[in-house]
């Protein structure tokens, strides 16, 4: 561990010049002190370390010494592919190992493409979450992804929608998927006796207790994880999105509906839109999941939407709006309570998460 981290702050120096204690201390996630003491074993080991005193000083490398150790371990390497998301790379436990990883690949680089790739780290960043949402970090994960990695079947007690709510099951973990800062976990599960496993998807957050087995398991040859996910979230769409509607459309709203409905809905939008009417608004169908999700839906759209189809959604939209309405009447904020029943109820109504 020690000899990782002083290669570490060798190549640290070679990488970025003169660095103080400090700076160092919180690259490598060590005290100022243990920097010091590290510093002195390098120079005792004949790497030329210096040290300048007063403001502005630090340690640096003697101009022109550059250490060839660069050569990746088995870890580092395949941190490699999660370079460009740091934050999964800390979930998964390979924060300091993609770290290393980069420090020396940077050191290995020729100084023309090493300026490169520094003008890249400053104009482009990826942050994968969606807006107003932190990335999820399951208390599970770290042990889920030694799991996937090492192939040992898990048991898990898990959190559903369906009822009985908590279940437990026995999975063969294929991998682990990053969707919108939301990490999911694919799996096999145990068909039962006389059936074939199912692969699965789980939220690794509806994972309420984990035990990893020391038995080991066969992934299928072939499975392709990327595949799978993409089958996945087609077929997730289908199921979810059960009935249909028949809306009309603002021209206002239409060019902003990217940033109102999600993809599955804004593309029915498109391909079923007929001609303008003299005001501009269009006629589409659109494929909903039930009545109670697309009621609070609908309502965040304002007066720019109107439901034709079916009579039991366009019904649903007018009692909520109308308790909506008589909740803000003036005056009238205690006698409108039973009347905002539609309204809480469609407000409280919940998607399943996949």
């Amino acid at each position: 561990m020690r000899a990782a981290r002083l290669l570490s702050l060798v190549l640290l120096l070679q990488n970025r010049g003169r660095m103080t204690a400090g700076e160092l201390a919180g690259e490598l996630g060590v005290s100022v002190r243990t920097v010091h003491r590290d510093v002195d074993a390098l120079s005792g080991a004949g790497i030329p370390v210096y040290g300048d005193a007063g403001h502005g000083g630090g340690y640096r490398l003697l101009d022109g010494y550059r250490t060839r150790l660069t050569g990746l371990h088995a870890d580092e390497a395949a941190s490699l592919s999660l370079a460009g998301l740091p934050g999964a790379a800390a979930d998964l436990g390979l924060g300091e190992v993609l770290a290393a990883a980069q420090l020396k690949l940077t050191a290995a680089l020729p100084v023309p493409l090493k300026e490169s790739a520094g003008l890249i780290r400053e104009r482009f960043h990826l942050d994968a979450p969606g807006w107003y949402r932190e990335q999820d970090t399951p208390p599970a994960i770290t042990a889920l992804a030694g799991a996937v990695w090492n192939q040992r079947r898990i048991r898990v007690r898990y959190r559903r929608w369906a009822e009985p709510q908590e279940v437990e099951r026995a999975l063969d973990p294929y991998g682990l998927v990053l969707k919108a800062g939301v990490w999911y976990l694919v799996a096999a599960a145990e068909g039962g006796e006389g059936r074939e496993s199912t692969v699965r998807t789980y939220r690794v957050s509806s994972v309420l207790r984990l035990d990893v087995g020391e038995d080991g398991f066969e992934r299928p040859a072939g499975f392709d994880l990327a595949a799978h996910w993409r089958e996945y979230l087609t077929g997730y769409d289908a199921r979810r999105l059960r009935f249909e509607a028949t809306v009309r459309i603002a021209p206002a709203l239409l060019s902003a509906l990217p940033e109102h409905l999600d993809a599955a809905l804004v593309r029915a939008v498109g391909s079923s839109a007929g001609p303008p009417d003299a005001d501009g608004w269009v006629t589409a169908t659109v494929p909903l999941e039930s009545v109670d999700l697309a009621v609070p839906a609908l309502l965040s759209l304002g007066a720019d939407v109107e439901v034709l189809a079916p009579v039991e959604l366009r019904r649903a939209v007018a009692d909520a709006a109308a308790a909506v309405l008589a909740r803000y009447r003036p005056g009238d904020a205690r006698s409108s309570a039973p009347a905002a029943g539609a309204a809480a109820s469609a407000r409280t109504a919940r998607r399943p998460k996949p």
